[in-house]
């Protein structure tokens, strides 16, 4: 059973969110602040931690901080912050995903799983080989689903774990158009709705991403009206 920590100062959320994992056969402990949480991390590690950022005392950024001088277990931001630097920056400090307030339980729990089925790859526990899980090689596109690695031209990329699987989406297929309404299908239970813009937000952060160590990268393509294709040429 792993253990995760929900780290957060509304008591409503912990409260929720706790309940909604417990029955999805988690062990869960939960923090009013960063404090709080860094002072009994000390003592034992949780196999995941999910944090606000906005909290007394101590604030995710800072905790996260903390926590990434002394391990790697995967961690997920809470946030209702809307500014790209903030994730940005929480990534490059080690952070592994963001759902932003409000959001989907459901949602988080697929997310929770996905990133703990990483964990297990890279701890070296055996996990099915399926399509899902296989490495893909690109051109200068390398992915690696059991690790949520990303390698372009050889240098990392770091993605949320919804980057990471459109991404996978359009590299599975190259030259193939996936519609947004696919990609939807990809990214989100189907009990979560997201519109068209949603999907075009991370497409624009995917490229902006990929540019970062590569300006001439344009291999996700635009169809106007239809949707977005991968092209390895």
């Amino acid at each position: 059973m792993s253990k995760i920590a929900l780290v957060d100062d509304d008591r409503n959320i912990l409260t929720s969110v706790s309940m909604t994992l417990e029955a999805e056969g988690f062990e869960v402990e939960t923090y009013n602040d960063g404090q709080q949480a860094l002072d009994a991390f000390s003592k034992k590690l949780p196999d995941m931690a999910v944090l606000d950022i906005k909290m007394p005392r101590m604030d995710g950024m800072d905790l996260l901080q903390r926590l990434r001088q002394k391990t790697s277990m995967p961690v997920i931001f809470l946030t209702s912050k809307d500014d790209e630097i903030d994730e940005v920056l929480g990534l490059r400090m080690g952070a592994d995903d963001y759902v932003k307030k409000p959001f989907s339980q459901r949602l988080l729990v697929e997310r929770i799983r996905a990133l703990l089925r990483r964990q297990d790859a890279m701890d070296g526990n055996v996990v099915a080989d399926t399509e899902d899980t296989k490495v893909i090689e690109r051109g200068d596109l390398r992915m690696d689903p059991l690790r949520h690695a990303v390698t372009w031209k050889g240098q990392d990329v770091s993605l949320t774990v919804t980057e990471f699987l459109l991404l996978q989406a359009l590299a599975q297929r190259p030259g193939f158009v996936k519609s947004r309404d696919q990609l939807m299908d990809v990214a989100y239970d189907d009990q979560v709705y997201v519109d068209d813009r949603t999907i075009d937000s991370h497409i624009k952060r995917l490229r902006k991403k990929l540019r970062m160590v590569d300006p001439e990268f344009s291999a996700i393509e635009t169809l106007y009206g239809i949707g977005y294709r991968y092209n390895e040429e």
